[in-house]
């Protein structure tokens, strides 16, 4: 009897850390890669900013100063290398950065909806901006791979789960 509350209460604590880990708060600093159009070329351009930016932008920061510090420092080259980008795939498309408080379309996450408004933001905008985008949390570093065309459930994996299920 011992063990199965032992177990039950690893669940119960598990899901009271998931659920505040995931929770997108006031002073987060939100990121989104917003495509050109829905075109296979430029979803893919889309991709590939994510993809170039990753290590600039999705560093674990300590707090919300430091992650802001990055973010500012790290402006220009953003923009150099999207340039680079765009330009070795012939990618004639125009861009814009914009760091502060931008719009946000409203966010359903574990069941949770995020209202549209004005947020702390790093935003990317390619072309018309007529695309689905890109979005995760930066601070804290929360990446969500969550496009809005995809309904897909969002998947975590943790380590005493797995031990758990090997147990049974």
């Amino acid at each position: 009897m011992k063990k199965y509350l032992i177990i039950v209460s690893l669940f119960v604590l598990m899901y009271l850390i998931n659920y505040n880990e995931y929770n997108i708060t006031e002073d987060s600093i939100r990121f989104r890669v917003i495509a050109n159009s829905n075109s296979i070329e430029d979803i893919y351009m889309k991709e590939k900013v994510v993809n170039e930016l990753s290590s600039i932008v999705f560093n674990k920061k300590s707090s919300i100063n430091e992650a802001e510090k990055n973010i500012y420092e790290n402006l220009e080259t953003i923009e150099d290398k999207i340039n680079n980008l765009f330009e070795s795939h012939n990618y004639n498309k125009s861009f814009n950065i914009s760091y502060g408080l931008n719009e946000i379309p409203e966010k359903i996450y574990r069941g949770k909806k995020y209202e549209k408004g004005l947020y702390k933001s790093l935003v990317i905008e390619i072309g018309n901006g007529k695309g689905d985008n890109y979005f995760c949390v930066l601070y804290p570093s929360l990446c969500l791979l969550d496009y809005e065309k995809n309904n897909s459930k969002d998947k975590y994996s943790f380590k005493i789960v797995e031990i758990i299920k090997n147990i049974f």
